[in-house]
C-alpha cells in the first residue's frame, strides 16, 4: 500500500493530520498529475478548496520541468 493511502486508513479516528511532508507529496503528486484534486485533499486533511489554493501557490514558486521548445 502506497504511503499516502496508508495515511487516510491508519490513523484511527478518520482524521487525517495536516503535516508539510503530506502537503509536499499531495502537491508533487498533483503537479505530475499521479493523484487528482479530491484524493490529494484527502491526503492532507484539507478541503478541496484549501487544496486548490495551496497548489496554486505550489505552481507560482516551482518552475516547471519540461522544456516547451
Amino acid at each position: 500500500m502506497s504511503d499516502w493511502k496508508k495515511n487516510l486508513t491508519d490513523n484511527g479516528d478518520g482524521y487525517v493530520k495536516t503535516t508539510p511532508t503530506n502537503v509536499q507529496e499531495a502537491n508533487d503528486a498533483l503537479f505530475h498529475a499521479t493523484m487528482n484534486l479530491p484524493n490529494a485533499a484527502k491526503h492532507c486533511g484539507m478541503t478541496e478548496r484549501e487544496m486548490k489554493h495551496i497548489f496554486r501557490e505550489y505552481l507560482k514558486y516551482n518552475p516547471p520541468t519540461y522544456d516547451a521548445d
